[in-house]
């Protein structure tokens, strides 16, 4: 990758690369898995898509950056939107997904699913 690395593609796609824990990679190196991008017709950089269950640790851990603390130390108000984020990046379609965020956020998964179940309410008839 070091031919590249000064590409002005490389430095447009590096945040996002980052963000979804995502590797860069020379595009001699890709692997039939790996997306190429192709810059005018030439391939300037290979990016490796990291396992779904990396992606959740790595989101866990940018929310916690974000925050400025452990997950565990949030209060429940904050644990519940939390929870409600990762919903919506489909945190809990990864196996062991309550697991984790329950880990991550110092609860039970009882209590992830309460969160989870919160927003659903009484309905009417």
């Amino acid at each position: 990758m070091s031919e590249s690395a000064d590409h002005p593609l490389v430095a447009a796609v590096k945040p996002l690369v980052d963000a979804m824990g995502a590797q860069l990679l020379g595009p001699e190196q890709a692997q039939p898995d790996d997306v190429v991008l192709t810059w005018e017709g030439l391939d300037v950089i290979a990016v490796r898509l990291p396992q779904l269950s990396d992606s959740l640790d790595h989101i866990l851990a940018a929310m916690e950056r974000r925050h400025g603390m452990p997950l565990a130390e949030l209060d429940r108000r904050t644990k519940q939107a939390v929870v409600r984020s990762l919903e919506a990046r489909g945190a809990f379609s990864v196996r062991h997904g309550v697991e984790t965020v329950a880990g991550a956020l110092g609860v039970s998964r009882f209590t992830v699913y309460n969160y989870l179940n919160r927003d659903i309410g009484p309905k009417s008839e």
